[in-house]
């Protein structure tokens, strides 16, 4: 299948389709923010994001800045390439609850050593996602867990059409 057109980034703008294979981490100073059932769960200044081709951002937090006791541990599981084994977290709040919301990585592979438990949610699922102020669209579908602000263009995989990219 033919990659589709990147979209010239403005200045001040990243294109995903800059992002390297296989992905890179970075540390990140913005501060983010993750709100489910009008709770903040989650704030931080030191998160790091992954970055790969065609993909948003991923934001993995560290858990010494999310309030630990709303997310419950499920026996699902995931097999990332690059990062190895991952385990899934519910998010539960009052009376609200999102299966299998967030992910880690307790055992990472050596290049992704530094994320080791740090959590990554999908904001499609939450009520509100931000970085640095901005409330992030979600990576389209629900398989993929990038975060898109403005400062971000695609396109992005997960998009109808997308799978082979």
């Amino acid at each position: 299948m033919a990659h589709p057109q990147r979209i010239q980034p403005a200045p001040g703008q990243e294109s995903v389709w800059d992002y390297p294979r296989p992905p890179r981490l970075e540390d990140v100073n913005k501060q983010i923010q993750i709100i489910f059932n009008g709770v903040e769960i989650a704030n931080t200044r030191h998160a790091k994001r992954v970055l790969e081709t065609s993909h948003p951002p991923v934001y993995y937090i560290p858990p010494s800045d999310i309030k630990m006791e709303y997310l419950v541990r499920t026996p699902n599981a995931s097999f990332c390439e690059w990062k190895g084994r991952a385990g899934y977290y519910t998010i539960v709040v009052g009376d609200k609850q999102a299966e299998n919301a967030a992910w880690f990585y307790p055992d990472p592979t050596p290049s992704f050593a530094t994320v080791k438990d740090y959590v990554a949610f999908y904001a499609h699922v939450m009520d509100a996602c931000y970085v640095d102020g901005e409330k992030v669209q979600p990576q389209p579908g629900n398989f993929y867990g990038g975060w898109i602000t403005s400062d971000i263009v695609g396109p992005f995989k997960g998009v109808l059409g997308s799978w082979g990219w």
